[in-house]
């Protein structure tokens, strides 16, 4: 398989809107992130945690590894390379995962190891996910204190407002926002590149620091003070991965349209003429973003720049709702209600759970730190940790699946995890200043993610032996005089197996409906399955038929959808009004072996308290009927 080429390997409907209006919502949602780093990032290396002092030598140096930080991390590996590693149209770590599962030179083992990886990457990018609104917000936000110092102590419930109003958003959906964000962000860009370029024309020599000469000077001459600044200069692209993971929602091809055209010259151009300032005046080290701005134009500036930050949040979230549909679909997540906002584009969706906890985590975050300052030496850690496992992930793709030689993926690959591992281990070095917040968090998610994955295989496991097989249903048909009743019931499982609600109910003693389906529903590891090939019909018994109804991970299950591509595909069964039954599982924690005490516990709690089968199945309230089994773990 080789990388498939820009938006045409899109599986979904045509946008009327046109290739540039998806590159304009693309600069909307997907850039915002990187796009408002030169608000802290290059300040936090002369002020930060690690603060590595005011000299024009460290200046130059300093700038210098921006730009080609920049130029490696986010064109070359993000935008060049990784971006063509998508899953049919889909990107983000766990598409990127579940790209790995469908390489058949891997050994078992080592799939299982490398899916292990990706989940905790995705884990980092929730890290992440936490901190980016709270230190963008709160970084324009602090521009108050610049032109009217008395307001400062409203910095802290401005940033809380402005947060709770943006979440509120999300429930209208990504290309509303997106539309209504990318002029905004135009506007940002255009605005960052003019005040940078008005700088560098006052001190023109700053422009010899794109030479790697310069970080390499100072790398050799104080490779302790380059060593502590790559914890600030990585904040310059803490949104690459998520420009991966939104990928989705615009395609490749519109995303790269903007990111050269628009957002690279103008994060070029600010923060060459912020290295320029900060040159002519070293005091400007403190706040060198606004201090580049006319003391006029300064509200006009915070006003914009909390907009811009605002956008900064959204890129996260739209990437954080994407991850967690393909999360629940590859089971490593229990259901949730996933809202899909648009008509023509499959992958804009709207999360209610994952949006109002990371609200509540985020307003914690900004009243629990209450400076960009403490909050950007927080930033870093988790997104450089995503790079690594990106990296990796990427590495065995290319050399598997791209069947790219050896003498090209090993130099390339060893150049970007040193690249990366030098990052995180640079950030590190911030753990006690609030970095170890996003490891813990990072920390928790994983748990729970492994928790209902590893549960979900013990709970089939368990019950795999209270399931007939197909030849034990046609025995047990043949051997029992099981009563036939007339009309329709449809009963649903999440596997190919008979449903352990029909099972336990002929065992009963009930009956067979005349027109009964066996609606089994799977996951692929592909984003979006085509619906000429999503049904297939298998005849069971004369008054039972098989549907085997698969969806992509990126797609969301629904049982009135896969019965009208069922009759569509042959099947002879009237739905009016057809009983649906799905069957839900209340998990015992014992202490049988297979899984720790505490995780059967966790499990047990997820799972009760997981989106009920039918609700998430998008049954019609009036014909769900739900059969409920005690199952010990």
């Amino acid at each position: 398989m080789t990388p498939s080429s820009s938006i045409a390997a899109r599986p979904r409907g045509a946008v009327p809107s046109g290739f540039k209006r998806l590159a304009l919502g693309a600069l909307g949602i997907v850039f915002g992130d990187i796009g408002t780093s030169p608000l802290y990032a290059f300040q936090q290396i002369f002020s930060g945690a690690h603060d590595i002092g005011v000299q024009e030598p460290r200046v130059f140096g300093a700038v210098s590894l921006v730009f080609w930080t920049l130029t490696l991390i986010v064109t070359v590996k993000y935008v060049l390379i990784v971006m063509r590693a998508d899953n049919d149209g889909e990107g983000g770590i766990m598409a990127l995962t579940a790209l790995i599962q469908r390489i058949p030179a891997l050994t078992r083992r080592s799939t299982a190891v490398l899916m292990a990886l990706g989940v905790f990457g995705a884990a980092l990018f929730y890290g992440d996910g936490m901190v980016t609104p709270a230190v963008s917000v709160m970084s324009a936000v602090e521009g108050i204190e610049i032109v009217a110092p008395n307001m400062t102590e409203l910095v802290v419930p401005l940033s809380v407002g402005v947060l709770v109003v943006l979440f509120a958003c999300q429930r209208i959906g990504t290309g509303r926002v997106g539309s209504a964000f990318g002029p905004v962000m135009l506007v940002w860009f255009a605005t960052i590149a003019v005040l940078g370029a008005l700088s560098i024309a006052q001190t023109p020599e700053i422009l010899t620091a794109i030479s790697p000469t310069h970080a390499f000077s100072l790398i050799l001459a104080e490779p302790l003070v380059a060593f502590l600044s790559l914890g600030s200069v990585v904040l310059c692209v803490t949104g690459a991965e998520a420009l991966y993971a939104d990928m989705g929602h615009f395609g490749r091809g519109p995303i790269r349209l903007s990111w050269f055209a628009v957002a690279t010259p103008a994060l070029y151009l600010n923060y060459f003429g912020q290295a320029a300032l900060v040159v002519r005046d070293p005091t400007a080290a403190d706040n060198p973003f606004y201090l580049l701005v006319p003391h006029a134009l300064l509200w006009p500036m915070i006003i914009l720049a909390t907009l811009a930050t605002v956008i900064a949040s959204q890129a996260v979230i739209s990437g954080a709702f994407s991850m967690t549909e393909a999360a629940i679909q590859l089971r490593y997540l229990p259901r949730m209600t996933v809202r899909h906002t648009s008509a023509s584009e499959r992958g804009q969706i709207y999360v209610p759970m994952v949006n109002w906890a990371l609200c509540i985590v985020v307003v914690g975050l900004v009243v629990g730190f209450q400076n960009s300052d403490n909050l950007a030496s927080a930033y870093g850690i988790a997104v450089t940790g995503t790079f690594v496992i990106t990296t990796v992930l990427i590495t065995v793709v290319a050399r598997l699946q791209w069947r790219q030689p050896l003498w090209r993926v090993v130099p390339i690959a060893g150049f970007f995890l040193f690249l990366d591992l030098s990052f995180f281990i640079a950030n590190l070095t911030k753990f006690d200043h609030g970095g170890w917040f996003p490891l813990a968090s990072a920390a928790i998610v994983f748990t729970l993610l492994m928790t209902w994955s590893r549960g979900r295989r013990r709970l089939a496991d368990v019950t795999l032996d209270r399931v007939m097989d197909d030849d034990q249903f046609t025995t047990f048909m043949a051997g029992h005089d099981v009563p036939i009743q007339p009309g329709t019931s449809i009963y649903v499982s999440f596997n190919a197996r008979l449903p352990l609600s029909l099972t336990e109910y002929l065992q009963m003693g009930g009956s067979l409906e005349q027109n009964s389906v066996h609606l089994a529903i799977l996951s692929d590891t592909h984003p979006y399955v085509p619906d000429d090939e999503k049904v297939s019909l298998v005849q069971l018994d004369p008054h039972l038929t098989r549907v085997v109804a698969t969806y992509g991970f990126m797609e969301a299950p629904d049982v009135v959808g896969a019965m009208r591509l069922a009759v569509a595909a042959g099947l002879d069964v009237p739905l009016d009004g057809a009983v649906v039954v799905v069957h839900s599982a209340r998990a015992l924690a014992t202490s049988s072996p297979g899984m720790w005490r505490w995780s059967k516990h966790l499990f047990a709690f997820m799972l009760r308290n997981s989106t009920g089968p039918s609700t998430f199945l998008r049954v019609p309230p009036d014909r769900a009927v739900e059969w409920t089994s005690l199952v010990k773990l």
